[in-house]
């Protein structure tokens, strides 16, 4: 991985790039190391430059630097949707379908898929390294994409045919490149959210039983932390899970999505008109000199040029109707297949989430019982007060200046004292038996 780092770093200037330097051997596996190429009639302006790693569809890779307006030139893409891959901005997950290429925003890898290659930020982030490794991997496995290879019309017709006539039916395993690169895209924004939400519960679950046992504002403030955390990466799962929800249920971003198919139907298209093209001016060379009637029907060729193209077009149109109703059931699976592993992260999110909710109930019980214990406590004092207060009535009333004869008795302060005490016992005895009672109190 640091050797990977090292050739992904920023290029030198073309002055100082020494093409004889030992780093542009090839590597062990056969493949050349990335490269830090200029692309030709290219002009830097300013910022708008930037550095790109290109994988085509052999599995060769290197660096690129090309403008903004150059890379809309190239992959046929609005400056809105360039403004995705930026890094500098923040957007959410992101799957477009374009008429030539893919735009993927699926959280570190921000890339664009076409037909034959894939375009990456030059990032030293792991994620994209470990995209550009095993993009790499699967695109140099012997025996895997070799029926998408576009080397012209005919050529995949006849390995299609081929492939039908050996297994009965196209393989889902042989998919077209820009579903490889997207798959293995899919596959890196799946495992980065899923490790992700995986270190997030091995850190939650002990936090909150430790919260359970021991209420403290340290342990409180933790978990507060460790719920934001939650909630951000809840929405970033959901979007994506939304958007892979949103492909599934729009055939026609599907059916655009499909690259490949689209180009060789654009090159068998302009094979057949160049054929009727090359029909048009030998039947024009040999009918020249043939006398031409103002009144009578178009000649021959005339009527056969169009026979052929309206034949042409009907089986073209039945053609793409069947391919693009077949690659649509493909590239539904393929998105299912990873909707399902984005939807177990969402339920793992999900179940933290009612284990933190269920654990601040549990909390808020305790702190409940805590309130009405204290609650009683102070129910218990305040007759108590009532109680004690009954000997400072006795008390004012005995203190008032009269002479009585129960003054003159040595023995009434004692009787005095025994009669408030007995009475205020009684008193409070009473109170006590009506909280009970009313079970203001536990018995």
């Amino acid at each position: 991985m640091a050797d990977l780092k090292e050739r992904l770093l920023p290029p030198k200037p073309a002055s100082a790039i020494n093409l004889r330097d030992s780093s542009y051997r090839p590597s062990a596996s056969g493949r050349q190391p990335f490269q830090s190429v200029d692309v030709l009639g290219l002009k830097k302006r300013g910022q708008g430059v930037r550095s790109w790693i290109r994988v085509d569809s052999s599995g060769n890779s290197q660096i690129i630097e090309v403008d903004k307006f150059t890379m809309m030139r190239r992959c046929d893409l609005p400056a809105r949707d360039l403004r995705l891959l930026d890094p500098l901005f923040v957007y959410p997950s992101t799957i477009l379908g374009r008429e030539k290429a893919i735009v993927v925003n699926l959280e570190q890898i921000r890339c664009i898929i076409t037909a034959g290659e894939v375009l990456l930020l030059n990032s030293l982030d792991s994620y994209v390294l470990h995209y550009v490794v095993e993009l790499q991997r699967r695109l140099t496995t012997p025996g895997v994409g070799e029926v998408w290879q576009s080397e012209g019309a005919e050529l995949n017709r006849r390995r299609s045919r081929n492939f039908d006539s050996v297994f009965g039916n196209t393989s889902p395993d042989y998919l077209p490149f820009e579903f490889r690169a997207l798959e293995v895209a899919l596959e890196a924004a799946c495992t980065f959210l899923d490790s992700q939400a995986a270190e997030l519960e091995i850190e939650a679950y002990p936090l909150l039983d430790e919260l359970t046992s021991k209420i403290s504002t340290l342990n409180l403030e933790r978990v507060r932390r460790l719920k934001s955390r939650l909630v951000a990466l809840t929405r970033r799962v959901q979007k994506v899970r939304d958007e892979i929800e949103q492909l599934m249920d729009d055939d026609g971003d599907m059916a655009e999505m499909y690259l490949t198919e689209k180009k060789s139907r654009m090159e068998s298209s302009f094979y057949g008109d160049q054929s009727l093209m090359g029909f048009r001016s030998n039947d024009g060379g040999t009918s020249i000199s043939a006398p031409v009637s103002p009144v009578s029907s178009p000649p021959d060729p005339r009527k056969l040029e169009k026979s052929l193209s309206i034949a042409r077009s009907r089986h073209e149109s039945m053609r793409s109707t069947e391919s693009a109703t077949e690659n649509i059931e493909e590239l539904e699976m393929l998105l299912e297949a990873y909707f399902v592993v984005i939807d177990s992260t969402l339920n793992k999110l999900t179940s933290l989430k009612e284990y933190i909710d269920d654990t601040e109930d549990f909390i808020n019980i305790q702190l409940d019982n805590v309130r009405n214990q204290l609650i009683q406590f102070e129910l218990l004092l305040t007759t108590a007060t009532f109680v004690v207060a009954i000997f400072g009535v006795v008390a004012g009333i005995f203190g008032m200046n009269f002479a009585i004869p129960l003054f003159d008795d040595e023995g009434a302060f004692k009787w005095v004292l025994i009669i408030t005490g007995v009475t205020g016992v009684i008193i409070f005895s009473a109170f006590v038996w009506f909280f009970k009672y009313r079970r203001l109190m536990p018995l």
